[in-house]
């Protein structure tokens, strides 16, 4: 409803073009770093130790900030982000290419630390993910085309159609969940996990591939 209002409205509603560029804004950093880094993320930071520690250093950083004293909200609701509280969450977004790191986690936390309550920083987030996600979606699938026929066509089309009506049962729950809890249980999960991946690749339990 939003996305069809906006779109409506643009020529119309000052609401509306604020809320389209400021997505547009925060969408461009990751657009630049992830076509120029592309190729070195997927070279070098696909690998165990990497993921695991991303893992632990996110953990400790969404525990941090959700046991810190209670921040001064600036931002209430999405539509009162400038098109610089746009631009700070989108570089924040980039830290989301480092495997390991969780683009969604990136953007609401660093929303909060940069003042957007958690509502607006986990609807903003949720916006910016639609280009972004389109985006990556789309270079992947550009970069792997010789790999790719029409015979893979049907496999695409379920994984698509599933995928969509998934999030699309679970997206308004997601989101009411998100917005009234805290993030210390999925800080927690992180720290496990990763030190997890670190000792079974240590050890050579697990054989940790990309």
């Amino acid at each position: 409803q939003r996305i069809a209002g906006a779109i409506s409205g643009f020529s119309s509603s000052a609401r509306s073009r604020r809320f389209v560029f400021n997505i547009a804004i925060g969408f461009m950093p990751a657009a630049l770093v992830g076509f120029f880094v592309y190729k070195s993320i997927k070279a070098y930071l696909f690998n165990a130790p990497v993921v695991a520690t991303a893992f632990i250093v996110g953990g400790l950083i969404i525990w941090w900030v959700e046991r810190r004293a209670k921040p001064v909200v600036r931002i209430q609701e999405i539509d009162d982000m400038s098109g610089l509280d746009a631009l700070k969450v989108g570089l924040v977004q980039c830290l989301g290419m480092i495997p390991g790191t969780s683009r969604s986690g990136s953007t609401i936390i660093g929303g909060m630390l940069l003042g957007l309550s958690r509502k607006a920083a986990t609807d903003f987030s949720f916006f910016l993910a639609i280009p972004t996600l389109i985006a990556a979606g789309a270079y992947s699938l550009w970069k792997e085309r010789a790999l790719l026929s029409m015979a893979d066509f049907p496999l695409f089309a379920v994984g698509f159609v599933v995928s969509f009506l998934s999030a699309w049962l679970c997206i308004r729950w997601l989101l009411r969940y998100i917005s009234t809890h805290d993030f210390v249980v999925f800080a927690w999960y992180r720290i496990a996990f990763g030190l997890v991946v670190l000792a079974t690749w240590y050890t050579g339990t697990v054989v940790w591939a990309a």
